[in-house]
């Protein structure tokens, strides 16, 4: 039996010379990893992080390994692409996803929030150095933990006022609230202990040290 859905790439584990192993979540079966044929021909921007991608998944009642095929991207992603600040913050919230979305997640609602994030994302001209801040917020509202400003006492610490900004303003207000890097590297960090204390796992990120040589 075969499904046509749409993906997105969480990260990518090359198997062999020919396959890799995609980590996804979909609107279908959640965050599920499936293999697919890769060569050195393969348009690799298809796997990048937070890539969408249109596919066919043939269902393989022996494995639970499933395979796509047939895989083309959704969107092209150009503003993310061409850039660096843009490709580094996916980067980092691919990981999020990806080291807190267990295998065989299922949020209602999940995967087209995160779609509408990388289409946002995607199209911000400028002003978008805090954008990874509202994105933990709203992720933890959609894994039902929104958190009010006296959930974030215990982590903010001095970075109280512009977490209840971040909290108050809309989107595009947040965008504008004045951080600097060592500021907005803080706030990342304590959005992410909230975080690891309602999924009770710590979260250690690679991706937020690329964030950090980016806004220092």
């Amino acid at each position: 039996m075969t499904h046509n859905s749409q993906f997105i790439v969480l990260s990518a584990t090359k198997v062999g010379d020919k396959s890799l192993v995609l980590h996804t979540l979909s609107p279908d079966w959640g965050r599920r990893s499936f293999i697919t044929s890769a060569t050195r021909k393969s348009p690799m921007a298809l796997f990048m992080p937070l890539s969408l991608l249109d596919g066919e998944v043939t269902e393989n009642p022996r494995s639970e390994l499933w395979r796509i095929r047939e895989l083309s991207a959704a969107a092209p992603l150009h503003g993310i692409r061409g850039n660096v600040h843009k490709n580094a913050m996916t980067l980092f919230m691919s990981e999020v996803l990806l080291k807190t979305l267990k295998e065989g997640t299922m949020e209602q609602g999940l995967f087209e929030w995160c779609r509408g994030s990388i289409l946002t994302l995607d199209a911000m001209e400028s002003d978008f150095a805090n954008y990874h801040l509202l994105f933990l917020l709203e992720f933890a509202g959609a894994l039902g933990f929104a958190p009010s400003l006296d959930d974030l006492l215990p982590f903010a610490g001095e970075y109280l006022e512009p977490v209840k900004q971040l909290l108050t303003l809309a989107p595009a207000e947040c965008m504008l609230i004045p951080m600097s890097g060592a500021q907005r590297n803080a706030v990342a960090g304590l959005l992410l202990d909230y975080i690891s204390y309602h999924i009770e796992s710590p979260l250690h990120l690679r991706s937020l040290q690329v964030l950090r040589e980016l806004y220092r």
